[in-house]
């Protein structure tokens, strides 16, 4: 049985032409910068919104602010080899939206719920954005058609 290594696939040239050109639009650097800061948001909320007692959600804010972080940067420069991090982005934006309940449990507030599922949302449609960038840009034939 052999392997095929993707250096070998004969449209690499194309798809990787293609990333850096939908990666250096306008738009996919705002929603890299947007998705920056609401990663940095999500890991200093617990003390922003005021639930900054060292509780489980304050540490899973914190784990998971920095872990959005991390998928989302480095998307705009090498979007051909990190887009998949993008989709781990967009299950720490859902995780994010429920962690109050389970994570927390009976001792949320209205602050800490309030906050994570508007941070988590945010995080959620910015992730899915940058994570269909690669399908928007069509190839100059198409357009023509």
């Amino acid at each position: 049985m052999t392997t095929h290594s993707i250096e070998h696939h004969p449209d690499l040239a194309e798809m990787r032409s293609r990333f850096e050109r939908v990666t250096s639009t306008p738009a996919a650097q705002a929603v890299e910068a947007l998705a920056l800061i609401t990663g940095l948001y999500l890991a200093a909320s617990p003390w922003i919104a005021g639930f900054s007692v060292l509780t489980a959600l304050a540490v899973n804010n914190l784990i998971a602010g920095l872990a959005y972080c991390l998928c989302m940067s480095g998307l705009g420069s090498a979007y051909e080899r990190t887009h998949a991090m993008a989709w781990t982005a967009v299950a720490i934006g859902a995780w994010t939206i429920v962690a109050p309940w389970v994570v927390a449990g009976a001792n949320d507030t209205t602050r800490s719920v309030v906050s994570n599922v508007i941070t988590g949302c945010v995080a959620l449609l910015l992730a899915l954005a940058m994570s269909a960038m690669a399908g928007r840009e069509r190839t100059p034939r198409a357009r023509g058609r």
